[in-house]
């Protein structure tokens, strides 16, 4: 569990500070350094972080459970995927009706995903990272709205292209994810459970229970 508080703690700092850093002229850091020596020292420590949390989740997998999570949890989850990988998709696009709309899609989009994992898993591990995600894009939200940072403007321009390609990408991702990743569950399970061979999970059951419902997309 140390570890993977450890990696929250340093994930979330670096995305705090660099949220809350000051931006008046002369002070801010991210100017002071150079726009290439900062990022890169934060996707570093953000990379760090993001691989103790990887790491300590698998290893609290057996720390308990906090609540039973609601059977229709997981069906929440899973509709709330779709919009939340578009919006996901929409925020790295150039401007669209989508980003023009919502402002800030992927804060929305951690949103969603986080609330639905909240809602399809009651592992403490679970609620502990996905609690500390939708947290965080709370936060953020309000930061920027302070800074008065709304997003694309009135009169920005957009192109429907961009609109069609966050949709039809979003929905590769969405069709492309595991199954026990789109619907929540037992996620450390899912990731140790895809890490093996499927040969090896073939050979657990006979050929016929192995290709009874699967789906090929």
């Amino acid at each position: 569990m140390l570890y993977f508080i450890l990696g929250l703690v340093i994930f979330f700092g670096a995305h705090l500070f660099t949220t809350f850093r000051s931006r008046e002229p002369g002070k801010d850091i991210k100017v002071r350094l150079g726009y290439g020596p900062y990022m890169g020292l934060y996707s570093l420590v953000s990379l760090a972080g993001f691989v103790l949390i990887c790491w300590g989740f698998g290893a609290t997998r057996d720390a308990g459970i906090l609540y039973v999570a609601p059977s229709w949890g997981r069906h929440v989850n899973l509709a709330l995927m779709l919009p939340a990988l578009i919006l996901l998709v929409a925020s790295q696009l150039p401007t669209g009706a989508i980003k023009k709309v919502v402002k800030h899609p992927m804060l929305i989009a951690v949103k969603l995903w986080a609330f639905g994992h909240l809602l399809a898993n009651g592992e403490i591990n679970s609620v502990i990272l996905f609690g500390a995600f939708l947290a965080y894009a709370v936060i953020d939200r309000i930061a920027v709205k302070k800074r008065g940072d709304n997003g694309p403007g009135k009169e920005a321009a957009t192109s429907v292209v961009w609109d069609i390609g966050a949709v039809l990408v979003g929905l590769g991702l969405y069709m492309a994810a595991p199954d026990p990743v789109r619907r929540g569950g037992d996620l450390a399970g899912s990731a140790e459970t895809i890490r093996k061979p499927i040969a090896v999970r073939c050979r657990r059951r006979s050929y016929a229970q192995a290709f009874q419902g699967v789906t090929f997309r």
